[in-house]
């Protein structure tokens, strides 16, 4: 069962091979993601992450994790904070904000920081169900 206030947190990282197969999947080619030439020539100096992969380890620890298996994600918001690089570690942190007993769900703060300097690159909040962990 989860309470509010209850935190949960995940260390992960993406590697070159996982954003370009990322873009193979949704069709999101733009050099910004995959090309080191033509990243080099724009703000970022280097290809970024797609902000939908970061954000997409929360299916992954919602699904899995945090509250785990049988959790239906309903809804998320993101902010887009900073970019996001291959081979940096990260850490997606997770907040229990509220809960709604009677219809099995909550509202989970979502964050991923960059984990070594601290930065927020993304936030959101995440509305989750569970009939069997969170009642």
């Amino acid at each position: 069962m989860i309470e509010i206030g209850q935190t949960y947190s995940h260390d992960f990282k993406f590697s070159q091979d996982e954003v370009n197969r990322f873009a193979e999947v949704t069709g999101d080619k733009n050099p910004l993601h995959i090309s080191h030439e033509f990243a080099e020539n724009t703000i970022f100096k280097k290809p970024i992450i797609h902000g939908m992969l970061g954000a997409a380890l929360f299916s992954k620890v919602f699904g899995v994790l945090f509250p785990g298996e049988g959790t239906i994600y309903l809804k998320q918001s993101l902010d887009f904070l900073r970019p996001m690089y291959v081979e940096i570690n990260y850490i997606a942190e997770f907040k229990v904000i509220e809960i709604i007993k009677d219809k099995h769900t909550a509202v989970i703060l979502t964050v991923i920081k960059d984990k070594e300097k601290g930065k927020v690159c993304i936030r959101g909040e995440a509305t989750v169900m569970n009939v069997e962990k969170i009642i």
